[in-house]
């Protein structure tokens, strides 16, 4: 999940997605007064709940049945064999290359890629060590298009601030220094910004590098990688994020007046853009083929850990979402798509091409749904669209009660889907008991540990009756 352009249009995680998170919370309570006021009628509440039967044999199939277990093992053998994916990579090529001849044997229609031009940045080797008062290493993690540092590194006094404010209250100190930003955790959406904009902000008062904590309420010290965005026209300076404990340390250290110097060493570069791919398969649609309801999440992730969570999960409950359906050789009305994204990190790169090269079809989209926010526990849906539509999503989500996850939170959702969301389509994004998301996120700790069977086959059974219904009912979904 990253924090460009949607998220800066609201990480990943970054700004769009959890923004709208939180506006929903506010919202919620209102918009779904309203929706309880809007009538649905009883030809089509028979319709929803005529996919009773097949809602439950989805369920069945993958809870107790031949695809119990099947994502999980389907994704913990994809990110063994490749771990991280990392855009402009060849790794993630050769990932996208496993999916396609996967999707292929498992009898799915239309299966292809759709080039998109993405940006390719390299770690490199990287190294932290303060030098003074003591000799210690500190762990960090370069942030997304950061520059380099000389061959011999950067070393300089350490300036810890712990906001923006304190930032231009100490402006006068700033120049020639590694500035740290010890900021507190609030929530993502306000939190993340240190991340993203902190080089820069520290560059425009003469400092030499800047240092982030990591945007996360809680560390066994691991720092947290993430995209970042130099301002236009400001000098780029080196930026990394690192550990809470390591950004406390130096703010008790520096708060007691010890001098804190540290070296630090950077190979980080950006390379010339290169091609990757959407990957994109589907259950071509009985009656109205032209229609399309879309599931999906991003194949990409950053290069620590195997990107199980961030977003490998999403991306594999969407194709068996599709694999359900036809192994219980379902026949949706209108075509069912999965879109595995890529370049989401860099900022959804994959997704608005994606968006540029099918706009003109928009008009075909009855839903669109993106899961980037984890496949924990799943509780329900987080939708936007108009109260009709949402009216009809209620229904929908009723068919979901067996297995406890027919909540329908309404408002903003964003992420890879936001440029069809402000089309006026329909859309939702899965929502789970994520509490401990932004633990592992973009950590060497988003790996298969974190993923729990059990849930993971829920969170399909969800993806995939909510998909199949709404693309087997007689009308697409209202729009405003």
């Amino acid at each position: 999940m990253s924090i460009m352009k949607y998220r800066i249009f609201t990480s990943c995680c970054p700004f769009l997605f959890v923004l709208s998170l939180s506006f929903a919370i506010t919202i919620n309570a209102a918009s779904y007064k309203a929706v309880n006021a809007v009538k649905v009628s009883s030809k089509v509440k028979s319709e929803v709940a005529s996919h009773q039967e097949d809602a439950q044999k989805i369920i069945d199939f993958l809870t107790k049945g031949p695809g119990k277990g099947e994502v999980y093992n389907r994704l913990a053998s994809f990110v063994d064999t490749f771990g991280s994916r990392v855009a402009g990579s060849s790794n993630l090529e050769r990932s996208i290359d496993y999916v396609l001849g996967e999707l292929k044997k498992d009898g799915l229609d239309n299966v292809h890629g759709e080039n998109v031009m993405v940006s390719h940045w390299v770690r490199g080797k990287e190294s932290a060590h303060m030098i003074m008062p003591r000799n210690q290493t500190i762990a960090l993690l370069g942030l997304g298009s950061s520059v380099g540092t000389p061959t011999d590194g950067i070393t300089a006094e350490v300036l810890v601030v712990a906001s923006f404010d304190d930032l231009h209250a100490k402006a006068s100190e700033v120049k020639g220094k590694i500035v740290v930003f010890n900021e507190k955790w609030v929530n993502y959406q306000v939190t993340v910004a240190y991340r993203s904009k902190g080089a820069s902000e520290v560059a425009k008062l003469g400092g030499l590098a800047s240092l982030i904590r990591s945007v996360t309420p809680f560390s066994i010290y691991s720092p947290h990688a993430g995209q970042q965005s130099y301002e236009k026209g400001v000098r780029k300076i080196p930026t990394a994020c690192i550990t809470i404990e390591d950004a406390e340390m130096m703010a008790r250290m520096t708060a007691r007046g010890t001098k804190v110097v540290v070296n630090l060493k950077m190979e980080a570069k950006s390379l010339p853009p290169s091609v990757s791919r959407n990957t994109v398969a589907e259950i071509r649609g009985s009656k109205y083929p032209e229609q399309v309801v879309l599931v999906s999440g991003h194949l990409d992730s950053w290069d620590v850990g195997q990107g199980a969570m961030d977003d490998g999960a999403g991306a594999f409950i969407s194709w068996k979402a599709l694999s359900v359906i036809r192994q219980l050789g379902l026949k949706p009305k209108r075509t069912m798509r999965m879109v595995m994204w890529t370049a989401e990190e860099e900022g959804v790169l994959g997704a608005q091409e994606y968006y540029n090269r099918h706009k003109a079809s928009a008009g075909n989209f009855s839903l669109v749904m993106e899961s980037d926010y984890g496949t924990f526990t799943p509780l329900g849906l987080r939708f936007k669209g108009s109260e009709k539509a949402s009216a009809i999503m209620r229904e929908v989500m009723k068919l979901l009660q067996p297995i406890n996850a027919s909540e329908l939170m309404l408002g903003p959702v964003g992420g890879d889907i936001v440029f069809w969301v402000n089309e006026g389509v329909p859309a939702g994004s899965l929502k789970t008991a994520n509490s401990k998301y932004y633990f592992f996120h973009h950590t060497s700790g988003d790996t298969m540990a974190v993923e729990d069977p059990d849930s993971l086959d829920l969170c399909t059974a969800l993806w995939a009756v909510v998909a199949y219904t709404v693309a087997d009912l007689e009308d697409m979904l209202p729009r405003s």
